[in-house]
């Protein structure tokens, strides 16, 4: 292992293409815990108090570089949570750029989802400012599930809020921050939410990664952490769900493997969810939860129907960082699981499709290829023998890169004013400091959003570009569509629009073969909005549609010193299939208001523009629901 590791950091010796060719891994098996039931019910909001002296969860603060823009004011080390191993941006791509839509005939629904009032001041208000919001949907039998950092939302499929509960008091814990007890006490700290309705159980499937504090009377991490997966219990998102945990610090305790991550504990970091006929597949990004390394993408089996019948107790576990999946000994780096819309592949006695980029571990921060996952034999999942293999290859793609950070219109940002203002700087607990308005993350490149569908994988991910000759570098994306048992490419291009960022592509693809991409658009005359185009598999993406403009600039402490210096912007995006129309969820920013609106003398009013975002930041969510017909 360790000499994998040595490959990993040391980019540098990466500098070579393999040529393609194909290795096979077989799974360890590790314990899968059921818990109980999840406490599914609303809990009310609190009121603004103004800025506490505990806003912010230190285990989710973030110094290493995530290599989405620029090598200046990059912290390192002390992070634990949605972490890269990119050297920072690559050469832009050249690209022609798309044209932007006059018209959205295809929008069947548009609401604003979930903003960062509604997560802080969740469950009393007993909860922490957090950003991103990294975005989970999933839609099935009449219900829209959207959660976010870290707050879940259950709506009807006409856009009306049926509950709200946050996350800790969801998976059973202790609220994330108490501060009715003396001392305050902390609960555990739960991250990237997702979600999937799968249609052949007719289940709901949502997952966190769980980080355990080491003492409740403080934000310490105990080192220990754990995916926890809620399945509901009927097709019914209101009702009953059933949690399991699998726990995931690998550091050969609790039936884990000792992967030897640095000062003891591995993290599982980024978890994401795909689905085939037999199987759910988890997926982790693997670092040291404290000090520095990566340690490889971990993917998880489990078999969907023991889940929804509550008597999981195993998940295989297969280890990219082993070197034997693909040919030339790399590890995987967000391998990104296959959603599949009532289709499935049956081959090689059922098989799972995972994707992932490789631009991350280059000197040079680009790549022309991506690596294919097979889990074979995956309808072994649900007998007396499970045999899962893993194998892999490389395809190869168009040319893409790391994007560098991404501009945004000048406009209203109160908070940042604040922190500049010696009278209203300590309101916030800043000491006074002059910054610029913030330039958003773009992501790494790292894989998106993967669809099976019509016998094709479909995939999205980041890319820099510059468009027709031009020298300056944009965030865009660049997808990919082809036959996974041959390697026949039938779409393979860019999307992105001249003088404008596009960000965190989640893609969702109809059984039919009907797909869309959603993203955030940003720009120098942009603020940050909702946005998506079509996607063909015969004539590839179509024009740039908004679904939401911005209404202002982000305004969140993350880009901000003296509370950071890298500033945030999602982590991913999600899209969602329901029969011939597609939801898609974004970040974008739904308010603006003034310093003057901001800053009120009443700790009740400060900060919060009449309940449109919180004191520390001021993003939000939108949820389109998309016809494809």
């Amino acid at each position: 292992m360790s000499a994998a590791v040595v490959v990993v950091r040391g980019a540098v010796v990466l500098a070579a293409i393999v040529a393609l060719g194909e290795a096979r891994a077989a799974p360890i098996q590790v314990p899968l815990t059921k818990i109980g039931p999840a406490n599914n019910v609303a809990v009310p909001p609190g009121t603004s108090q103004g800025v506490t002296a505990t806003e912010l969860d230190s285990a989710l603060e973030e110094g290493d570089a995530d290599g989405g823009g620029d090598d200046e004011d990059e912290d390192s080390g002390g992070a634990v949570v949605n972490r890269s191993i990119s050297h920072g941006h690559g050469q832009a791509i050249n690209a022609s750029g798309r044209n932007r839509a006059k018209a959205n005939p295809e929008i069947l629904l548009s609401y604003q989802g979930v903003n960062l009032f509604d997560q802080r001041f969740a469950n009393n208000g007993n909860q922490f400012t957090v950003e991103p919001p990294d975005q989970g949907l999933c839609v099935g039998n009449g219900f829209v599930v959207e959660s976010v950092n870290d707050v879940l939302r259950i709506s009807d499929t006409a856009g009306h809020t049926l509950r709200t509960v946050d996350l800790n008091t969801f998976y059973g814990y202790a609220p994330a921050v108490d501060r009715t007890k003396n001392p305050v006490q902390f609960g555990p700290s739960i991250t990237d939410p997702s979600c999937l309705f799968d249609p052949d159980t007719g289940r709901f499937f949502h997952v966190v990664l769980t980080l355990d504090r080491a003492n409740p009377n403080t934000q310490g991490l105990s080192g220990r952490n754990h995916l926890d997966i809620a399945v509901s219990d009927s097709g019914n998102a209101l009702g009953s769900w059933t949690i399991f945990t699998l726990p995931v610090q690998n550091n050969g305790t609790e039936g884990t493997p000792n992967h030897h991550c640095t000062n003891g504990f591995c993290l599982g970091d980024y978890p994401h969810i795909g689905a085939d006929a037999t199987g759910i597949y988890l997926t982790t990004n693997e670092f040291a939860v404290s000090g520095s390394g990566f340690f490889g993408a971990q993917i998880y089996a489990v078999s969907k129907r023991a889940l929804a019948n509550g008597t999981a107790s195993l998940v295989f576990l297969f280890n990219t960082l082993d070197g034997t999946a693909l040919p030339d000994g790399f590890p995987g780096f967000t391998v990104w699981p296959a959603q599949s819309p009532g289709q499935n592949s049956f081959d090689s006695g059922g098989t799972e499709y995972l994707l992932s980029s490789d631009a991350v571990f280059f000197e040079t921060g680009t790549s022309n290829r991506i690596a294919v996952w097979s889990i074979t034999n995956t309808t072994s999942l649900d007998t007396a023998t499970p045999s899962p293999q893993l194998s892999a290859h490389y395809l190869p793609v168009t040319p893409y890169a790391v994007p560098g950070r991404s501009t945004q219109k000048p406009g209203n940002v109160p908070l940042r004013d604040c922190i500049a203002d010696p009278t209203c700087a300590p309101k916030v607990g800043a000491t006074v400091f002059n910054n610029p308005i913030s330039r958003l993350d773009s992501n790494d490149s790292r894989m998106q959003q993967v669809s099976f569908a019509n016998g094709k994988l479909w995939a999205s991910w980041g890319t820099g570009l510059t468009f027709d000759g031009g020298v300056t570098a944009q965030a865009g994306l660049t997808y990919v569509v082809f036959e996974p048992k041959t390697s026949t490419i039938f779409q393979n291009a860019y999307i992105g629009l001249q003088g404008t960022n596009l960000t965190y592509g989640a893609l969702a693809v109809t059984a039919s073969g009907r797909g869309v991409v959603g993203f955030t658009l940003v720009g120098p005359a942009n603020f940050p909005s909702a946005a998506y185009t079509s996607i063909d598999a015969k004539i590839g993406a179509g024009d740039i549609h908004i679904a939401a403009d911005g209404a202002g600039p982000q305004d969140g402490f993350s880009g901000y010193r003296p509370f950071s210096t890298r500033p945030r912007w999602g982590d991913y995006g999600a899209a969602a299939v329901e029969g011939d129309s597609i939801w898609i969820a974004s970040e974008y920013i739904a308010q603006t208001c003034t310093f003057a609106e901001y800053n009120t003398s009443s700790p009740a009013t400060f900060g919060i523009c009449g309940g449109t975002r919180a004191p520390l930041g001021n993003w939000s969510t939108h949820i389109t629901k998309l016809s494809t017909k």
